[in-house]
């Protein structure tokens, strides 16, 4: 089928959807919903079977949606309308939410159901779940709902009154607002959480208002409620009445704040309190032979300061009797590259990308030499940019099947990228594979990346969350009797790669051109950064997504090709 994506933005569903239809042979170009009059042309020039949007903020043009078949992506259960769908769920601690494929009509969510799906809620963030069960459920809608298109023989029917789902207004401030004297940890969690990546939640901290992000659970602490009472690794914890939370990150209400680390935006007043464990982000376990080291950095972003002691904790976990060293990331990502919300503020973001490239390479290097253990890089979460390269640092890359990666830098300004990706990303795809991966700019799944070498094996999205399944895995590795073989040909080949050329030579011709972006004349990618971490809106659709407006993904007829 010709599938039409039309979107708000290439979001994560969006993503997602995009490599899972055209892993299916389906032909899908992308729009971004900038106005009417461009939805209108997208449709004349692709001639879609379908109109999909997985993530619109604005209504489709009616005349479109009466021309030719529009279906919508609700991240609600059957029967739910409004835009706040996944939040009042999180906030009213729902047990089982759902994703619904709904054909557009002049109501908003209240169209024939094409497709639905369900799954079990977890108690996680709003970005967690959409992220994840969202989008493996409404994979699975569209798909359905594709196939009893093609079908011809299903008809869609409008919900039944009276059921579970119902119309709900946009979930405002003032319905998550935070009572810290009254409110339990738990109910002051599912409020957060239920903000988080959008909007937020509006509060204060000390006297400066603010808007509160990644919460979590702070295990034995107490104090006032209300008060701030400890630190954490760039986190604040906050008394509650019965307990108190960690807050992550947070963003200042001023025009133009960035979302930061706590300690971060309120680095004089976090000085003097106590430091107590329990936020860490960076955490190692062992399992007998296996150590895994685990790195959930929010959003995936990656300082200076933690890529510095993610580079001490593995230098730590390399003291350790291990035989496999697994690289855990995060559950909902696994690296993203430099993090561009701390460059973004720094007093020189110029100086800053500098030092955090350095940094990220820094840790890079030291998981190319290591030769006396087998190092994996576990993908449980997605990948993009730079967390790409330095997953392929490891000897093997592992992910499970509804990971995504994004392995170029080119749309944030032609940004050049180091983290020894022209040493990493050649050797495991070829030259050609190389260039055509860096410049696609598009999103690769997990299938394809397995096809290109990025990936080694895939695991299935069940072992997300079961470490010891992931364990045993790596153990049945060192039980393997050409394990020692194994590892002494890992080191006669690191040693004839230096031979012919040395990282450092990689390395000084990567930063070379990063050099450039960073202090050069061209300041394309401090405009990409601010853009992007400013959530600017995109004024146009990118040719490499809008294969209908490009000359290359075009035929003769005029019609994009497939």
């Amino acid at each position: 089928m010709r599938i039409l994506l039309l979107v708000h933005s290439f979001n994560s569903l969006s993503q997602r959807l995009h490599v899972e239809l055209r892993e299916r042979g389906h032909e899908v170009s992308v729009e971004f919903d900038v106005n009417d009059a461009v939805t209108r042309e997208a449709v004349e020039l692709f001639d879609p079977d379908v109109v999909l949007a997985p993530f619109l903020k604005r209504a489709i043009p009616e005349d479109v949606w009466r021309s030719r078949r529009c279906l919508i992506v609700h991240p609600g259960i059957v029967g739910d309308r409004g835009p706040s769908a996944l939040d009042w769920a999180v906030l009213d601690g729902e047990t089982e939410w759902g994703v619904t494929v709904l054909e557009a009509e002049a109501a908003m969510d209240a169209g024939p159901v094409w497709a639905s799906a369900t799954f079990a809620m977890r108690a996680a963030t709003k970005s967690s779940l959409y992220r994840r069960e969202i989008t493996d459920a409404a994979v699975d809608a569209v798909l359905t709902a594709l196939a009893r298109m093609e079908a011809k023989t299903f008809v869609a029917e409008r919900p039944v009154a009276g059921g579970r789902g119902r119309a709900r207004p946009s979930c405002r401030q003032s319905d998550r607002a935070i009572d810290w004297r009254n409110d339990s940890a738990d109910a002051v969690l599912r409020k957060i959480r239920s903000a988080d990546g959008v909007p937020g939640v509006r509060d204060a901290l000390f006297g400066r208002p603010v808007r509160l992000f990644d919460a979590h659970n702070a295990e034995n602490l107490s104090g006032p409620p209300g008060a701030v009472i400890a630190r954490c690794d760039g986190a604040l914890a906050c008394a509650t009445r019965d307990g108190a939370v960690w807050i992550g990150h947070v963003r200042e209400e001023q025009d133009k704040a960035l979302k930061l680390p706590a300690t971060h935006v309120f680095a004089k007043e976090s000085a003097n309190l106590p430091a107590a464990p329990g936020y860490a982000p960076i955490r190692y376990k062992e399992h007998g032979a296996v150590g895994m080291l685990h790195f959930a950095f929010y959003n995936g972003a990656m300082s200076t300061a933690q890529c510095e002691a993610l580079r001490a904790a593995y230098a730590r976990a390399l003291e350790r009797p291990t035989r496999v060293l697994l690289l855990m990331g995060g559950p909902d990502y696994w690296s993203n590259g430099i993090h561009l919300g701390l460059i973004e503020t720094a007093d020189s973001p110029a100086d800053e990308s500098w030092r955090n490239i350095n940094a990220i390479d820094d840790l890079a290097r030291d998981i190319i030499t290591t030769t006396d253990r087998l190092v994996v890089s576990v993908l449980r979460g997605s990948a993009g940019a730079g967390g790409v390269f330095l997953a392929l640092a490891a000897d093997e890359v592992w992910a499970c099947g509804n990971v995504l990666l994004n392995p170029h830098y080119k749309d944030m300004g032609n940004l050049y990228g180091s983290e020894y990706w022209t040493y990493l990303l050649p050797r495991r795809t070829g030259a050609e594979n190389a260039r055509r991966v860096t410049q696609a700019r598009l999103p690769v799944g997990v299938a394809a990346a397995c096809r290109l070498g990025l990936v080694d094996r895939v695991l299935p999205p069940s072992l997300r969350d079961d470490i010891a399944g992931i364990a045993a895995i790596a153990r049945a590795l060192t039980a393997d009797t050409d394990f020692d073989a194994r590892l002494a040909a890992k080191r006669r080949a690191r040693a004839a790669d230096e031979a012919e050329k040395p990282l450092e030579t990689y390395r000084e011709e990567e930063l070379a051109c990063m050099r450039l972006n960073f202090y050069g004349f061209d300041t394309s990618y401090h405009v990409a950064r601010y853009n992007f971490i400013t959530k600017v809106p995109k004024s146009r659709t990118p040719l490499t997504l809008a294969r209908h407006r490009s000359r290359r993904g075009r035929d003769g007829a005029g019609r994009a090709a497939p």
